[in-house]
């Protein structure tokens, strides 16, 4: 073979796969709560099925004063963990079984509907969103809504995907968060502009993101004025040949305008009726007033309306023109009372008249403004009858607001709240009525059977699982069976199952749903192949762990859940090793897992959601030794030494309790939760530090940090300098160091980013930050080959315990050819870190081939989301012309992460062993995930040149 795999791997940089995580650290230049709705369910109940039931879960006490007297007696009120209540749920999405085969037909359909210019482009991303939400990236979902938003033509469909875009990055807002529809910030996304969203397109340019709060023109109001329609007089002129008599007052109009208005109005004034021949005709009963046919005169005479007179007076117009057809008076109104919609108040005081009168722009902005409002808008009944119910859909249809992507929006944060609300089922019902064949019905369909089997309404659960199982979607078999189980179904439920396994290629999910239908050997041997197939997958270890624990094996049972814990910190897997703690009476590890997941969700419950967890904290108290602040500052150095991040976020979480104010703190757990992969609450905590803080130059560094991590760089410079103009501290120079060495920094640059970090190790701050700073400088002086500048950064760093010098230090060591030096010192990292897959990783760098693959398959079974083992083994197996193998060991793992680098590899493999179709094929499933990947798009031009045309097609 002359393709060298394995140099090609460490020439396209995947080695840098391997390279350990570290919050805000320098990158070398070298080489997913709140309380679901309650008042929305008033009145409100699900049409479908007599037997519906409202089903809440139980709400947990107040944490201002935990009441833990139910747990005085025993810390086990409700004993020990059972196997009948951890049944996996049902993925509430489309999940196709061969995830690889449908990304590459769709990005074929794609394709070709954007070469077509009358296909809807925006419902195809909005399809694509669905079917990606499978690979549980929020990045790639961000972007299918965004592409959804671009080509988005309507303000309907604008204005419901600019709302879902902002209510996915609420996180991101600082607080107080300003009102649904108030001008765009300098960093707002233009895409989520709430004006650009009711505002005509740029002529010629539809698809370009235009941000009308940036101009000082009122676009919806002023520009609305026809200039072709004729000015018969301005409007100081006295000149007139018609009255309108009102009660006892006249108003005087120039009877030709008047006509001009509409066709009904010019057959009333120059037809065939009575009032063509008066000149004073009686208005008193057409429900006008005196101010309002006076606006209508001004209307007549100069195309507008006055933007100061009351909104009474123009919802008078807006009557009027549809009484009589005023199509142009009707557009102005239109406009000008949805501009007057600001707050919740103003929509819910407009809305019935937007939708009496059919008013499409003002719908649309108290639309805006209830979807901007999500979740808490919901808990109002006339806004909740209004999205949910049958009549309100009716009364939006007629105003052109009832859509898929509506409901499809609404459903999913219904959803998230609770998803056994009849909110929820009622949204989810309207969703099925708009759907269309296709997947659209398919996620309706299924997405109902999940809430019905959440409320356990099983007989209707299966009833919509077969419904969208008919329409095509494979997985709600799944569901069918699921809720056949529930019924006393077992053996039909396992039937099911095993059918499914014999028309399709296993995956992990199939093993674990039929293990719930076996028992015994059989049960164990399904989940052992699940979890090989798919080491995701929680339920096998938490089966396994309680089975172990009533075989009396606590240690067995503690190291089973361990493994998954090691690589993904599941909340009910955290909540399962915590109650095995507290069975053998270990209660600070129980505390430590207790305190993480509260960090993680504060609003969970423990024990099958009995009991709130700031109750069993406050129950434990006196079972575990109590720390003061000068204690937890030693715990927490210890721990992030020793890269717990568990213990470390268990230890923040002690803290805060005892100062919920300390917004460094708080910053700090932002940094932890990262690590976890914990964007949104990383996100969250970080927002708590920037409102907790009282003084500026604090609350500026981590609006910086905030907007830095949301994608906006220089507006985070920005911040930090006018932080340190106010006051010189270590997290405004770090701040600005990390923007400025976030690219590839030249010889003058890395001077002065070095600079900027002696400065912050100069200011006030703990040695857990200063370690980080020394750090970084380290891996400037490697990127620059100054190694042993780089050597005593990282030997300053590793003084203070900042255990991940440890990698950098091996790396100025493997650089000068020290390579046995830099695997000890990799090794030592090891040794230290609790968290160290990432270090079995980087470690392989440093050895043979043999060493190297054990210490990656050491990191796969300790971490096996980490893809770059994977790509290792497979190329190396590729020199070793053992191609079937390689293509196994990276099927292996996209069999559960279809992972953009192991699809663009596995594509290489096929295309240099002659397999076209099958290149084609990964390249195109590539390209769903990220249609501007540079590699693939070369290689998929590669390939498709090689292809043999089908004879049919000559």
């Amino acid at each position: 073979m002359q393709n060298n795999f394995l140099t090609t791997i460490r020439s396209l940089k995947l080695i840098d796969g391997c390279k350990g995580t570290q919050v805000y650290a320098f990158p070398s230049t070298s080489g997913n709560g709140g309380a679901g709705p309650s008042g929305g369910d008033r009145g409100l109940r699900p049409t479908f099925s007599i037997r519906s039931k409202s089903i809440r879960c139980p709400q947990p006490p107040s944490r201002h004063h935990p009441s833990p007297s139910i747990l005085t007696d025993s810390l086990l009120p409700f004993g020990l963990p059972s196997l009948d209540m951890i049944d996996p749920q049902i993925d509430p999405y489309l999940r196709p079984v061969d995830p690889v085969s449908a990304f590459s037909d769709f990005f074929l359909r794609l394709t070709a509907a954007e070469s077509d210019p009358n296909s809807d482009l925006c419902d195809m991303y909005l399809e694509q969103h669905s079917l990606l939400r499978c690979v549980n990236d929020q990045k790639i979902l961000r972007r299918a809504l965004r592409s959804a938003r671009v080509n988005a033509l309507d303000v309907h469909r604008r204005l419901v995907i600019s709302a879902w875009l902002r209510y996915e990055r609420r996180e991101d807002e600082f607080d107080p968060p300003p009102p649904p529809l108030a001008a765009c910030s300098s960093t707002s996304p233009p895409l989520e502009c709430p004006k650009a969203t009711l505002h005509p397109d740029p002529a010629g340019s539809p698809l370009h993101p235009h941000c009308p709060c940036h101009h000082p023109t009122d676009f919806l109001i002023n520009g609305s004025e026809d200039p072709a329609r004729p000015r018969h007089r301005e409007e100081g002129d006295t000149d007139g040949d018609l009255w309108f008599i009102i009660g006892e007052e006249e108003v005087l109009c120039v009877r030709s305008c008047i006509a001009a208005l509409s066709v009904p109005l010019n057959a009333l004034l120059y037809g065939g009726f009575a009032e063509a021949q008066r000149d004073r005709i009686d208005f008193t009963r057409n429900g006008i007033s005196i101010k309002a046919m006076q606006a209508l005169d001004l209307f007549s005479r100069t195309g507008r309306i006055d933007t100061n007179q009351p909104a009474e007076t123009t919802l008078e117009l807006l009557s009027f023109s549809n009484k009589f057809c005023c199509e142009d008076l009707k557009a102005i109104c239109d406009a000008r009372l949805a501009s007057l919609v600001h707050r919740p108040d103003d929509a819910i005081q407009l809305i019935e008249h937007g939708l009496e009168e059919t008013a499409y722009l003002l719908v649309a902005a108290c639309l805006q403004c209830f979807l901007r409002e999500l979740p808490k808008v919901l808990t109002n009944a006339d806004v909740a009858r209004l999205l949910c119910s049958p009549e309100g859909k009716e009364r939006l249809e007629a105003s052109g607001h009832s859509s898929f992507i509506l409901y499809y929006f609404l459903s999913q944060v219904a959803m998230e709240e609770d998803m056994k609300s009849n909110v929820t089922v009622m949204l989810l019902e309207r969703l099925g009525e708009c759907a269309s064949p296709g997947w659209q019905i398919q996620q309706a369909l299924h997405q109902l059977g999940c809430v019905m089997l959440e409320r356990e309404e099983y007989k209707d659960a299966q009833h919509w699982f077969q419904k969208a199982a008919e329409q095509g979607h494979v997985y709600s078999r799944v569901g069918v069976a699921r809720a056949k189980y529930k019924r006393g179904h077992k053996y039909t439920a396992y039937k099911l199952m095993n059918s499914l396994l014999d028309e399709y290629e296993p995956v992990g999910w199939m093993y674990q749903e039929r293990s719930l239908y076996c028992v015994g050997k059989e049960k164990m041997e399904d989940l052992k192949t699940a979890s090989e197939m798919d080491p995701t997958l929680t339920y096998p270890y938490k089966y396994r762990s309680i089975s172990l624990l009533d075989e009396d094996k606590l240690g067995a049972a503690i190291a089973e859940v361990n493994k998954i814990l090691g690589f993904r910190v599941s909340p009910d897997v955290l909540e399962l090793r915590a109650w095995f703690f507290l069975i053998m009476e270990d209660y600070e590890g129980a505390m430590q897992d207790i305190r993480a997941l509260m960090t993680l969700n504060p609003d969970y419950c423990f024990f099958h959601g009995r009991v709130h967890g700031d109750q069993l904290i406050e129950a434990l108290r006196g079972y575990v030794q109590n720390w003061d602040m000068a204690d937890c500052w030693m715990q927490l150095y210890d721990r992030w030494s020793a890269v717990d991040d568990v213990g470390s976020l268990a230890v923040v979480h002690q803290m805060l309790a005892k100062e919920p104010g300390n917004s460094s703190l708080r910053f700090r757990q932002s940094l932890l939760l990262l690590r976890l992969n914990a964007q949104k609450s990383a996100m969250h905590s970080l927002r708590l530090a920037r409102n907790s803080t009282s003084h500026k130059h604090e609350r500026l560094v981590y609006e910086g940090w905030i907007l830095y991590d949301t994608g906006h760089r220089e507006e985070a410079l920005a911040k930090a300098e006018e932080s340190i103009a106010i006051q010189r501290s270590f997290e405004a120079f770090f701040l600005k160091a990390y923007a400025l060495g976030d690219s590839n920094l030249d010889s003058v640059s890395a001077k002065y980013v070095t600079q900027l970090l002696e400065n912050a190790v100069s200011c006030a701050s703990d040695n857990l930050r200063k370690g980080q700073a020394y750090n970084n400088m380290g891996s400037i002086h490697v990127d620059s080959e100054d190694y042993d500048k780089a050597y005593e950064c990282y030997v300053k760093a590793l003084g203070i315990k900042h255990t991940r010098a440890h990698q950098g230090l091996a790396r100025v060591y493997y650089m000068q050819n020290k390579k046995r030096q830099a695997y000890d010192e990799m090794t030592k990292l090891i040794e230290k870190a609790k968290n160290n897959a990432s270090a079995y990783e980087k470690r392989s760098e440093y050895c043979d081939r043999e060493m190297a693959k054990s210490d990656l398959n050491m990191a796969t079974r300790l971490d096996p989301l980490r893809t770059y083992p994977y790509r290792y083994r497979a190329a190396v197996l590729m020199d070793d012309h053992k191609s079937e193998e390689a293509l196994g060991e990276v099927s292996r793992a996209l069999n559960f992460k279809p992972d953009l680098q192991l699809l663009h590899l596995r594509a290489a493999f096929y295309e240099s062993l002659g397999d076209v179709a099958s290149s084609i094929r990964d390249c195109e499933a590539a390209l769903c995930l990220d249609p501007t990947h540079g590699d693939t798009i070369e290689l998929y031009n590669k390939v498709c040149g090689q292809q043999k045309p089908d004879p049919q097609d000559q």
